[in-house]
């Protein structure tokens, strides 16, 4: 089987869980005997070619205002104008008309689209090729991926989304197979008339942390409880919210903050942040991480597609407290492996961060029991059980009609190669 994978990102550039889960899968399906390549973004002009860990990566310049694999926030007229352009991006069609005729590929596996837009859907479907689209976020009802505005969660698509997305719906009907990474968002995508003839099913991320099983350390003595939060450092992940509510207790704690963000928002979070409570880490290995917290805090005020975070800290036996938004609750059950609590309840984080702090025997049962609650989640060669057996159905069964968009008859781009990193 002949697979090309399609996303945003490829690493090293890693714009978050879509791009560690499609590593392990590029990788995984190679050394399964599938023939693997990747087609995503980079920051140089025209298309460059290399090979990672034998999978063959092609990384396609953006045709748009910047790239948006930056920590430097652009203006907001800027940042209007990349979505407008990313509505449908005629433009990117070339790269993947170019790739798609250098690896004939039995079958395409679309992710995050953003830099790529709809229109590589149309190409794909040009060339014959059936599409299984993953879906890792909410890219197809919001530009900007959240749906979340002006600190509050979309309830429903505003008048600029519905604009900005008027024909994907109507263009998702030429896609064989579609993959949520959580139930929720495949029903929510779904539930707006996205992949009407597509077969459905729900693949969990899987992670592999803490793989030698090692057992957590002895807190220190007489040591502060230590707070953890590692990710994104954005307004929808909720840090703000956590640093704020951390500082509202009187309790021998810390908060340890691992990330990095944009850096006009992490200037402002570090200036909301006591440093004699509050310690920034910047980038940070999860594992090693984990190692040095007691309980990892997920603060999403959005609706979390799924939330790996919380799968590496029960792996490493750190219990967690997570807000029960989008896929997180898939994850995290009340006082089983974690605390739940809401932002429609400001408060409910401060009190089950409080709760952890008053009560040991919790926290340790927690975490002695977090590890079994996710085994399924750690097992990597179940997922590529399960991307394989959907690859192979929808190669046996699938036939799509379609009207794909015209292709542009811009010039196909020339491949240019690199050495083996």
């Amino acid at each position: 089987m002949k697979i090309l994978f399609l996303n945003a990102f490829y690493p090293p550039h890693i714009g978050g869980g879509a791009e560690v889960v499609l590593r392990q899968l590029a990788e995984g399906l190679q050394r399964r005997g599938c023939d693997v390549a990747v087609l995503a973004t980079g920051p140089d002009a025209g298309l460059q070619q290399q090979v990672q860990q034998n999978v063959r990566v092609y990384r396609a310049g953006l045709h748009n205002l910047y790239w948006h694999y930056t920590q430097q926030r652009p203006g907001r007229l800027a940042r209007m104008g990349w979505h407008l352009l990313d509505r449908y991006n005629q433009r990117m069609r070339r790269y993947v008309r170019a790739v798609l005729a250098l690896e004939r590929p039995d079958i395409v596996v679309s992710n995050n689209l953003t830099g790529w837009s709809i229109s590589a859907w149309d190409e794909i479907s040009a060339a014959g090729v059936p599409i299984v689209q993953v879906l890792h976020d909410l890219y197809l009802l919001c530009p900007k991926d959240t749906m979340f505005n002006h600190g509050k969660v979309c309830t429903q698509q505003c008048g600029q989304c519905r604009f900005m997305r008027i024909r994907h719906a109507g263009a998702s009907a030429q896609v064989a197979a579609v993959i949520g990474v959580s139930r929720f968002v495949l029903e929510r995508v779904a539930s707006h008339g996205y992949f009407p003839h597509a077969s459905r099913y729900v693949v969990h991320n899987r992670s592999e942390a803490n793989a030698e099983q090692r057992a957590p350390a002895a807190r220190p003595v007489n040591q502060p409880l230590r707070f953890g939060y590692i990710g994104t450092l954005s307004e929808n992940k909720g840090v703000a919210w956590l640093i704020e509510q951390f500082q509202a207790l009187a309790i021998d704690a810390r908060l340890e903050i691992a990330g990095r963000g944009k850096l006009d928002y992490e200037a402002r979070l570090k200036a909301l942040a006591d440093p004699g409570k509050v310690t920034f880490h910047g980038y940070r290995k999860a594992d090693d991480f984990m190692r040095e917290i007691d309980v990892l805090v997920v603060p999403s005020l959005w609706d979390e597609p799924f939330g790996l975070v919380a799968v590496e800290a029960c792996a490493n036996h750190v219990p967690v407290i997570a807000t029960q938004r989008g896929g997180l609750p898939e994850i995290i059950q009340d006082n089983l492996n974690g605390l739940l609590c809401s932002p429609h309840e400001p408060h409910s984080l401060a009190i089950a961060m409080l709760w952890l702090y008053l009560d040991a025997d919790l926290r340790e049962r927690l975490g002695r029991q977090a590890r079994a609650s996710v085994e399924p989640l750690l097992d990597r060669e179940r997922m590529l059980d399960e991307y394989q057996s959907i690859l192979r159905k929808t190669l046996q069964g699938k036939s799509i009609r379609h009207e794909p968009e015209p292709a542009d008859h811009c010039p196909t781009p020339s491949v240019a190669s690199a050495r083996d990193r």
